[in-house]
């Protein structure tokens, strides 16, 4: 018997090897992967510097390779692929490592405005990995500045970077965060777009970030003018304008990240999908000087690019961040360690202002080095995109584009006199909470050749019973003028409404925004009209109707849903003739951009200009007629004027923002 089960035994084990093979030979066969010997024909030594680095082929083209190769793509994702290709579209993809607020935002605008100068179209996309699905409901001491779109989109500041670079105007698409990437495949998995499918990070997450970049890719952005006839000063359509032929991505936060784990993902699948010749990265990266004597270390951004390289991306740029230029040796030693040649390693040192990074990366011969990456202008087939002569084949030092920025750049550094501005904010603590205010007056300053220092002053500061007040209200007489800028709360009301009186009675240029033009409606309304009780409904409830209730509530608001509800993107104003704001705007009707809840009581409209302060700005469009600007005539005082809306959103450094144009130029009159 036990003979009789040996053989048995015997029998099964040869049955399951057997089963077990065929099997394991069945699963190779279904399996679409590439054999080793297919991988490795598609992969070549390149020339060009001093070791052998391994990397896909330059012929190395999606169009001719078998489907199994990449794996089945959905339809939506196949369409948005084949499309990008036929149209020969590309795709730079700026990334950070070491630390956040390295400057990706800087960087990848400068790249924008090297593609500009050797003249392709330009857009941008900025990617957040945090879970919001916008920026409209962080708080600015966390995050900064909320940058708002023409259509409404409340986005992170870098996009604000990206517009006053590329000098277009984005879409609220142009900023892709993890809610709005999950809130999409959700609602996609409740009407059953997956027909039953486990919905997973890895395709469905992974592919919607993919279309959603290449949807933006292809989509068209206006060009930003204020010279434009008949658009306010909007500039181009974007219907009007053709596709874009190169779109910048960054990524935001740190490589590493948890929360940026699947765009990594995506960004490697993309470039699998794309080809080699038509994405290309950028890492930014730091390069720390310590020791005495001082030494640039590498170490960092070694273990930043390894870090990289072991999630699928690896950089054909390394734009190194620090204090000074980096040294040879330096660059010799990263480009061992890293793989990236030496040519491609390029410094992002300190500068005298940022308008000299694009002119930096010219010097380093990075608008060539693009060009050959991507195959776009005349290509050098067998050279290497880092081995071409400075500027070879490139004429964008003869370009409007980069003629303008340079001498942009030159402007900042040669002033020929100093004006100093007070900020009366409640968020200076955080550098970026008013970065587009900062932005605003630079370009003003620019245009008037002044120097700018800016006066932070805390607005809670500014009330009798802060005992910081004192050196508060010292510092604010000695500027030159006053801006008053947005915000929410009833934290620094009082300061700001003090400081608006000092500026009203004293004759200093002043500038009020958002809370700052309703501040200065309530200070008038109680110190001029008399109503002593004049408040805002955001901060009081039991104001009398249509007379102490100098703000109020639009009737459209949502009180309980706080995201995307406000009075958004860009609204039009209609400019009284003969007023300061239709002298300084020059024309009739604007668009200026818009992010508020509260506005100027119609009731009292009348009664306040008959007590002298005019509304010569009011809502154009069929939402009712609303106060958009309000001001005192240059008689009673040399520049009073304050707007409803953020013009700070949509001045540029080569068309400065007219009301802050204006501030800086009465500066400049009263200091003569």
């Amino acid at each position: 018997m036990s003979a009789v089960a040996a053989v048995l035994l015997h029998c099964t084990l040869l049955l399951a090897c057997c089963l077990g093979t065929a099997s394991f030979v069945q699963r190779r066969t279904r399996t679409p992967a590439v054999p080793r010997a297919t991988r490795r024909a598609h992969q070549r030594y390149r020339p060009g510097t001093h070791h052998r680095r391994l990397r896909l082929c330059h012929d190395d083209d999606p169009r001719r390779r078998s489907p199994s190769a990449l794996g089945a793509l959905t339809p939506e994702l196949e369409t948005l692929v084949a499309d990008t290709l036929e149209h020969d579209r590309k795709i730079v993809v700026v990334t950070g490592g070491v630390l956040s607020g390295i400057g990706k935002g800087v960087t990848a605008s400068s790249i924008g405005v090297l593609l500009r100068g050797l003249g392709y179209r330009v857009t941008a996309l900025k990617i957040d990995p945090y879970l919001n699905v916008d920026a409209g409901t962080m708080s600015p001491f966390e995050h900064g500045e909320v940058f708002v779109l023409d259509d409404g989109g409340e986005c992170d500041l870098d996009l604000g970077n990206y517009e006053r670079f590329l000098s277009v105007s984005l879409t609220s698409s142009s900023n892709l965060s993890t809610g709005k990437v999950y809130q999409q495949v959700i609602e996609r998995e409740r009407v059953g777009h997956y027909l039953g499918k486990t919905v997973q990070v890895v395709p469905h997450i992974s592919d919607a970030i993919q279309e959603w970049i290449l949807r933006v890719a292809g989509t068209p952005v206006s060009r930003f003018s204020r010279t434009s006839d008949g658009d306010g000063g909007g500039g181009t359509s974007a219907k009007d304008e053709p596709p874009p032929e190169v779109c910048i991505v960054e990524l935001g936060g740190t490589l590493g990240d948890i929360e940026s784990m699947p765009f990594v993902e995506a960004l490697r699948q993309l470039q699998e999908n794309l080809g080699y010749k038509n994405l290309c990265i950028a890492h930014v990266s730091l390069v720390p000087v310590m020791g005495d004597p001082a030494e640039q270390k590498t170490k960092p951004t070694q273990h930043s690019v390894k870090s990289m390289m072991q999630m699928g991306l690896r950089p054909d740029f390394l734009c190194c961040r620090g204090s000074e230029p980096l040294a040879g040796s330096t660059k010799s030693k990263l480009s061992l360690f890293t793989s990236v040649p030496e040519n491609a390693i390029i410094s992002l040192h300190d500068v005298s202002n940022i308008y000299r990074v694009p002119l930096m990366m010219i010097e380093q011969n990075v608008h060539s080095m693009l060009l050959q990456r991507l195959r776009l202008g005349p290509f050098r087939k067998g050279v290497d995109y880092s081995s071409l002569p400075d500027a070879a084949h490139t004429s964008i030092e003869e370009s409007d584009v980069i003629a303008g920025w340079r001498a942009l750049a030159d402007s900042v550094d040669g002033p020929e006199s100093e004006c100093t501005i007070a900020v009366v904010g409640k968020y200076i603590d955080q550098g970026d909470a008013y970065l587009s205010v900062v932005k605003a007056l630079t370009h003003a300053a620019i245009a008037t050749k002044q120097r700018l220092k800016i006066e932070w002053i805390e607005a809670s500061s500014l009330h009798d019973d802060d005992p910081a007040g004192s050196d508060s209200w010292e510092r604010l007489r000695k500027c030159d003028g006053v801006v008053v800028p947005g915000g929410f709360g009833a934290r620094g009301l009082d300061g700001k409404i003090a400081s608006i009186e000092y500026v009203r009675t004293s004759g200093t240029p002043f500038l009020g925004i958002c809370l700052g033009m309703q501040s200065a409606v309530i200070e008038y309304t109680r110190n001029v009209c008399g109503i002593e009780k004049a408040n805002s409904a955001e901060f009081e409830d039991d104001l009398k109707k249509d007379e102490e209730d100098a703000v109020i509530f639009m009737p459209e608001g949502d009180r309980e849903r706080l995201g995307g509800t406000m009075r958004l993107g860009a609204r039009e104003t209609v400019l009284r003739e003969g007023s300061l704001a239709r002298r300084l705007y020059g024309r009739e009707r604007v668009f200026e951009r818009h992010r508020h809840r509260y506005e100027v009581n119609p009731a009292l409209v009348e009664r306040l200009e008959e007590s002298g302060l005019e509304f010569s700005g009011r809502n154009g469009d069929s939402s009712g007629e609303r106060m958009e600007i309000v001001e005192l005539q240059q008689d009673v005082h040399p520049y009073f004027i304050a707007a409803q809306f953020h013009p700070e959103f949509t001045s540029r450094p080569e068309a400065p923002s007219p009301l802050f144009l204006g501030l800086l130029q009465a500066c400049q009159s009263k200091a003569r």
